[in-house]
């Protein structure tokens, strides 16, 4: 193995002498990068926004926005980052750098007051602008802006030929929701969004998507006794974790790099298993779907395409896109957090979980998984090497999640709901419930209350009663026992809503 480097705006930069826990924005920061910002060291600022390539969905290279808080720099060894300051160009023998059209249009447009923000928004809006089938989208006749792109309306609240979250360009302001902004507000962001155009074919950083992206490459990173690993292929890994049963796991490490910055944490060892091949498949059978367990959500999301219409729901209400980028569902159900959004949604398609060690294989319902708060039948040197979700789905789904926030909010409850409704009776019913008790659970009992009757506003307000007893909720900063027992029963109430003018009562 080689000495690990990354390549930093073009040029490859050696890891060392940097700890094996650094994070990336600290080993970009030390060498003189700081546009990156740290604002919450905790991924949901967005400050320290980087770009990333990656294996593309429909290009070979994807351009990704990371928070760079959170991924440990070694993690990055082979591959290839922007920054902020490398997304200019020029400035070769005194030549003047000309801004990227991104941070023209934040620039022309209003939408940077203190700056602190600013850098991090521009790498989120880089990734967008080079997202292939963003200008699929765009709206052609609107006006030209002072760079060529469709004008955003600057005293209207939705530009004409949108929505209130898509542009006429195609920008989805989705991929803004890791970002926040306490000077400017967002009305001159989101009209920088708006008016960016096309990336020209000159544009470096658009061709680099039609060249492969780097290939992983196995590390083997120690220093002062702290290693952190990556192996190349599954049986090499998991041989490692026998090794090494103490070793923490990270895939996009949005659960570690908190424990790290905010709490301190050090590990002996560290095994990063996001770039296993074995573990970043999707593959449709006729019997399941099985979704890789190092995919990122923004990947799965990408490569299903709606096909899974309650993960589909899931997604856009999952922390932010930034997280999305790096979060995979094997890191979500691993942590075994009673408040993990995922886990309600996997329960009511009634997933289970492929589980591998250097022994074999063997499949767990994930009903099964979950043995109290964040522990479950997974073994030491064991890893979910993939999630199979069952075909036929359910055709009435739903996702609702309770949180003080629309988006990048972490769950007071979250209910996930899976029906077959046939002739007007509930014929199955599947319910997945997050944020009321010590795991993630299913509600057998309001299962049964809704097997067998007619799908009418009387049943579901009967088993609505049944719903809201269902768990163990507790009283936190977040929401009362009461409160989230409500919501519980309301949401069953909610869901018959939105499905009567569907589903005949």
């Amino acid at each position: 193995m080689t000495a690990p480097r990354i390549t930093v705006n073009g040029e490859e930069t050696p890891l060392s002498p940097a700890p094996s826990h650094t994070t990336a924005l600290d080993f970009l920061r030390e060498r003189g990068l700081t546009g990156t910002k740290e604002g919450c060291a905790e991924g949901e600022c967005g400050a320290c926004s980087v770009l990333v390539a990656r294996p593309g969905v429909d290009k070979p290279t994807d351009w990704v926005a990371v928070n760079a808080c959170l991924v440990p720099a070694a993690a990055l060894d082979g591959q290839e980052i922007v920054t902020s300051e490398g997304l200019a160009t020029g400035g070769a023998s005194g030549t003047p750098r000309t801004l990227h059209p991104v941070q023209q249009e934040m620039a022309v447009r209003g939408g940077s007051q203190c700056g602190y923000c600013t850098p991090g928004f521009i790498c989120s809006m880089a990734a967008e602008y080079y997202r292939p089938g963003r200008c699929g989208h765009a709206d052609t006749t609107a006006d030209a802006g002072p760079t060529g792109a469709g004008e955003a309306t600057a005293d209207a609240d939705t530009p004409a030929g949108t929505d209130t979250e898509h542009g006429p360009n195609g920008f989805d302001l989705h991929a803004l929701s890791g970002n926040l902004c306490r000077c400017t507000g967002y009305r001159p962001i989101r009209d920088a969004a708006y008016a960016v155009g096309t990336p020209t074919d000159e544009d470096p950083l658009a061709r680099r998507r039609e060249q492969t992206a780097p290939a992983p490459v196995a590390t083997d990173y120690t220093r002062d006794g702290s290693a952190f690993l990556r192996r190349d292929t599954l049986a090499e890994t998991l041989g490692l974790l026998r090794e090494r049963p103490d070793a923490v796991v990270v895939a996009g490490s949005t659960d570690w790099g908190v424990e790290v910055n905010i709490r301190s944490r050090r590990a002996d060892c560290v095994v990063a298993v996001d770039r296993l091949p074995e573990l970043r498949e999707l593959r449709v059978e006729s019997g399941h779907i099985e979704i890789g367990a190092a995919l990122t959500l923004t990947e799965i999301e990408r490569r299903l395409d709606g096909d899974v219409p309650l993960l589909a729901e899931l997604f856009p209400q999952f922390a932010s896109r930034l997280i999305r980028n790096g979060a995979t569902l094997g890191g979500n159900l691993g942590t075994g957090s009673p408040i993990g959004d995922s886990p309600p949604v996997l329960l009511a398609l009634e997933a289970t979980l492929l589980l591998a060690d250097v022994d074999g294989e063997r499949e767990v319902p994930l009903a099964d998984y979950f043995t109290g708060y964040r522990q479950s039948v997974r073994r030491p040197g064991e890893l979910i090497r993939a999630v199979r979700v069952p075909l036929p789905l359910s055709p009435v789904v739903a996702f609702h999640k309770i949180a003080k926030r629309r988006f990048d909010d972490i769950s007071s409850v979250a209910v996930a709901f899976a029906l077959d409704v046939e002739d007007g009776i509930v014929r199955k019913a599947r319910i997945g419930l997050g944020g009321v008790a010590a795991t993630p659970i299913r509600s057998l009992a309001t299962e049964a209350a809704l097997e067998g009757e007619p799908w009418t506003a009387e049943t579901a307000r009967t088993a609505a009663l049944v719903l809201q007893d269902e768990g163990t909720p507790m009283n936190d900063h977040r929401a009362s026992a009461r409160y989230r027992s409500a919501m519980l029963g309301q949401s069953l109430l909610k869901l018959h809503a939105q499905t009567t003018e569907a589903v005949p009562s």
